[in-house]
């Protein structure tokens, strides 16, 4: 192994791997000096390379004296840079002189984050439970059903042009009185106010904040409306160029209208600080001045304003304190919002309530990287790569956390984004959840098969995130769909973290449909995903005929038909397969619902029987991403007989 390997090892970096097809591959020595340059280990060089792994030594040094994480009964091993006597001070508030001289802390059972003072400063331990809260911590013996949507497509009595927090509330109610125990929603991720262009949930601003264009407008105005609110829509598709600004009207003629002390009392968060709620408001009022301009992110604003901590910045903020208000109270309307759907969701029956959706990354010329750039990935993209779906790879254009700087912050970042993923809702959906253990980066510039595996800290995440589901009684779910690495599901299982596992992909190695008494016990079971064909779309052609549209390659028709046999013959319904969707539908919800799984999931647009999907992976406007709006409100859907039996089918299915 040449000397460029060992850094690229050391580093964290995956030089020979297997691909989906399960080829042995290797990373070329161009691409490990990319991916090792953008990490801070300039490798072009015999000399650059020994100064790179003394800096990375450097580093885990650092590291292991600022941050530790430790399960209950462990033995926790201390830095052997620590010596003499140190004060732990536990969360609780308690605290005991401890002597260093053994190197090792033993008998701590007190779940926290405890500090320990000593000479060279603070080191935080982050003691963890031995797993996530699981269903059986809310009711043992439970095998509950829920219903997954996109917040925005919701529909409700009045003519919005987008479902939003308060439509989220009645939907939630709606399907709680039907016996559901859970509302999984697309992510709420704050995203770009005053850029209406990016509305995708999967590329957010900040993943600590909450998208201000959900806020429900009810809760501010101090009545029933009796004028034009400036906003309608009821068509098929939401067209965000003219909702958002709409939208943001509407909000600020409240916020005008509101006394102080009421405004007041809505700017505040349930998990983050006055200051953290002030520097992102300050944030997007910033890229609201500069969008004006033309400049859509911080990299592209003035270099006086890229630093949160400039002279520029704060001139900007002592004169412009109405508009930072405004932003800081969408915030606080927000996050109201939302607390109230997932109070309203249990109130009316739910045993887990809303399951948010965590994305895996974020857009690097957000809000998230503005304030905190050391602890995200620079000069690279999170993607893919190559497989047989998609043979030139991915790249979604989005960073992720840094593993060689995130104890700087002692993972601050990653902390407070699973506070917040949490602070509202029963559970949380981690999108890729393979990037616990690794993920795919790409250098800016290069094409998606020349990147690499970067490893992520995945015990310090693993411990993290069972600490904070404990803290937020909150249960965890991973979407754990593509190449997954060898022994990652075990361990997901042993966390309790379950898996997902979907109707299309339960095969076994002929390629036949598998019993589902057979799947995962620890997992959801689900017909599809948003990314994916819906039922009554996959029986009738309807992906195939997007795929057509878009220049896609497809199978021949004789190889659906034969599909649509096998999957109809697993399902028991006898005879032959229908024409028509509807029966398929109800028989393959059935199907899910009876699976082994200890929970189960439909979209609500299987629910409804609609041929498309929210979402059409690897398309930007070939396909209606995002834009899709449901024919009805969920409370008229609901009493649709097909939906009724729909429903029945899992009830039974669940209680069987």
């Amino acid at each position: 192994m040449s000397a460029l390997q060992r850094l690229a090892r050391e580093a964290g970096l995956q030089v020979r791997w297997e691909d989906a097809a399960g080829r042995a591959q290797e990373v070329s020595e161009r691409s490990l000096v990319k991916v090792l340059s953008a990490l801070g280990l300039p490798a072009s060089t015999g000399p650059e390379i020994a100064a790179s792994r003394q800096h990375l030594e450097n580093l885990r040094e650092e590291a292991a004296a600022r941050f530790i994480t430790a399960r209950v009964g462990d033995i926790i091993a201390l830095p052997s840079t620590l010596e003499g006597r140190a004060t732990l001070c536990l969360e609780s508030g308690e605290s005991r002189e401890i002597d260093l001289s053994s190197g090792q802390l033993e008998g701590l059972d007190e779940p926290g984050y405890h500090r320990l003072l000593h000479g060279r400063g603070e080191t935080v331990i982050a003691l963890a439970p031995t797993r996530c809260f699981a269903l059986s911590d809310i009711a043992p013996g439970l095998r509950p059903w829920g219903v997954s949507v996109q917040v925005p497509s919701l529909r409700c009595e009045d003519d919005k042009p987008f479902g939003d927090l308060g439509t989220l509330a009645a939907t939630a109610t709606a399907l709680a009185e039907r016996g559901a125990d859970l509302l999984a929603i697309s992510p709420v991720h704050a995203l770009f106010p005053a850029d209406p262009a990016r509305f995708s949930p999967y590329g957010p601003s900040s993943r600590r904040f909450l998208n201000v264009v959900l806020a429900d407008p009810s809760l501010a105005e101090a009545g029933p409306d009796e004028g034009d609110t400036g906003e309608s829509g009821s068509g098929e598709l939401i067209d965000w160029t003219e909702a958002i600004p709409r939208r943001l009207e509407r909000l600020r003629r409240a916020f005008d209208a509101m006394d102080e002390e009421r405004r007041a009392r809505l700017v505040r968060s349930a998990h983050l600080s006055e200051a953290d709620l002030a520097a992102h408001a300050l944030h997007d009022a910033l890229h609201a001045h500069f969008a004006a301009e033309g400049r859509f992110g911080w990299r592209e604003w003035p270099e006086q304003y890229r630093r949160p901590a400039s002279e520029a910045v704060a001139a900007f903020a002592a004169e412009n304190e109405r508009e930072i208000a405004f932003y800081a109270w969408l915030q606080g309307l927000a996050e109201t919002g939302l607390a109230a759907a997932h109070r309203a969701a249990q109130e009316a029956g739910m045993a887990i309530g809303l399951v948010t959706d965590l994305a895996v990354g974020i857009d690097p010329s957000g809000a998230d990287c503005w304030d905190s750039p050391d602890a995200y990935l620079e000069g690279l993209s999170v993607g893919a790569p190559p497989d047989l779906l998609g043979p030139e790879g991915q790249d979604w254009g989005l960073t992720t956390f840094n593993p060689l700087t995130l104890h700087k912050t002692r993972f601050r970042a990653l902390r407070e984004t699973l506070s917040a993923a949490m602070a509202h809702a029963g559970g949380v959906r981690i999108d890729h959840v393979l990037g616990l253990r690794r993920v795919w980066v790409v250098p800016h510039g290069a094409p998606s098969s020349e990147g690499c595996y970067l490893a992520m800290p995945q015990r310090e995440f693993a411990d993290i995130l069972a600490l904070e589901s404990w803290r937020h009684g909150c249960i965890v779910i991973g979407e754990d769909l593509g190449t997954v690495p060898d022994g990652l599901r075990e361990e997901m299982a042993a966390s309790n973290i379950l898996g997902m596992r979907v109707l299309w992909f339960e095969r076994d190695e002929d390629g036949r449909f598998t019993d589902p008494a057979g799947w995962d016990r620890k997992a959801v079971a689900m017909t599809t995903t948003h990314d994916l064909p819906t039922l009554a779309g996959w029986w009738l052609g309807r992906d195939r005929e997007w795929a057509r549209r878009i220049g896609r390659k497809i199978p021949a028709d004789e190889e659906r038909t034969a599909e649509r046999s096998r999957i109809w013959e697993c399902l028991g319904a006898g005879g032959e397969p229908p024409e028509d969707a509807a029966p398929f539908v109800t028989a393959a919800i059935a199907h899910v619902a009876g699976s082994a799984c200890d929970m189960a999931l439909v979209p609500l647009e299987d629910i409804a029987g609609l041929e498309e999907q929210p979402n059409l992976p690897g398309t930007i406007d070939q396909h209606p991403n995002w834009r899709r709006r449901l024919p009805e409100s969920t409370g008229a859907m609901l009493t649709r007989p097909e939906v009724a039996e729909r429903i029945a089918a899992l009830e039974k299915g669940r209680t069987a």
